[in-house]
């Protein structure tokens, strides 16, 4: 049994991942600091710290007598990395060199580290699949600090022998994605508000692109780069090939849903890129994994789960009673 850290791991596909680790009898600790994940999401037998994944002391310690660490804490929201800047590069590039720094530093020699990296070092990459030698453009700070931590994650092997690995996740989805939060997926989103009869939020005219890829398969990828024998720093696309349109998205959904969807048009975001696709074939030779479930199945396993959901929520709203004036009490 092999111990490990991840951090991030009370979020969306950090939780994912200590399920997996625990299903192979590892042990395994988290930290987070719960500002967008849940403890709900969390199985009971991992032991938990609450804290700032850019504090040394607190990774320090977190670090200690873990045979690898999972790095997924992020700020992944481009619209905080546009209005708060400095913010979310404290969480992204500063949190990513600490937490390699306490890699180097702990008892017993340097520690692996598989980080989350982003498909938005790529910026807008045009209509072919992008594999990992395309040119790095990000048009957002986030995205500019994410390939900071794949140049940190070289420098970490180079000069400190850190094993490290660092997957781009192109957009991602699945169960435990909160469609309340503004870090959330579109999937996440329009799976929600379909079956709330709400219409759905399109911004531009529909037609941008996206490789939606399922989260148990990017847990694959994870656990592939953990396990990969090779000690040199990489860098690995987690994507399917396979790109969708936001309208086409928005149909599919619906129709498993049995709702078609009203269209609510909005102006075009800043820093939003036309067409994302990436290339899967380095990580199918690499790290002898792919993405092998399809949008249509993984839309189905999330809007159940978000179906759920739901019904939970209303069942605990259900006893509320109202006073004789009408207030609830």
């Amino acid at each position: 049994m092999a111990h490990f850290l991840v951090t991030g791991g009370c979020g969306f596909i950090g939780s994912h991942l200590c399920d997996r680790l625990l299903e192979r009898g590892h042990g395994v600790r988290v930290l987070d600091d719960l500002s967008t994940g849940s403890e709900a999401n969390l199985d009971p037998r991992c032991r938990l710290t609450v804290g700032d994944v850019a504090d040394p002391a607190t990774v320090g310690q977190a670090m200690e007598g873990v045979s690898g660490c999972f790095h997924l804490a992020a700020s992944a929201s481009v619209q905080r990395s546009i209005e708060d800047w400095l913010g979310s590069h404290r969480a992204n590039l500063t949190g990513t060199v600490v937490v390699f720094d306490a890699a180097r530093r702990a008892r017993g020699g340097p520690v692996p580290v598989v980080y989350a990296s982003s498909a938005a070092v790529y910026g807008d990459g045009g209509d072919r699949p992008l594999s990992e030698g395309a040119p790095l453009r990000p048009l957002t700070a986030y995205g500019a600090d994410k390939l900071g931590c794949e140049l940190h994650g070289r420098v970490a092997w180079l000069v400190h022998r850190i094993p490290t690995v660092g997957l781009r996740f192109f957009n991602v989805f699945g169960p435990r994605q909160d469609p309340r939060s503004p870090y959330s997926g579109v999937i996440s989103i329009f799976a929600d508000r379909l079956l709330s009869g709400k219409a759905l939020t399109v911004y531009g005219d529909g037609g941008q692109t996206r490789d939606f890829v399922y989260v148990a398969d990017v847990v694959d990828h994870l656990l592939a780069a953990m396990a990969d024998p090779v000690r040199e720093p990489r860098v690995v696309n987690v994507c399917t090939g396979r790109a969708t349109t936001i309208l086409a998205l928005a149909e599919i959904t619906g129709r498993i849903v049995g709702i078609r969807p009203e269209i609510d048009g909005r102006p075009p975001r800043t820093g939003d890129i036309r067409t994302s696709l990436g290339d899967p074939s380095l990580a199918k030779v690499r790290l002898a994994v792919s993405a092998g479930t399809g949008l249509a199945e993984g839309l189905r396993r999330t809007i159940e789960h978000t179906g759920m959901q739901a019904r939970r929520h209303e069942k605990k709203a259900a006893p509320v009673e109202t006073g004789a004036a009408g207030i609830q009490t």
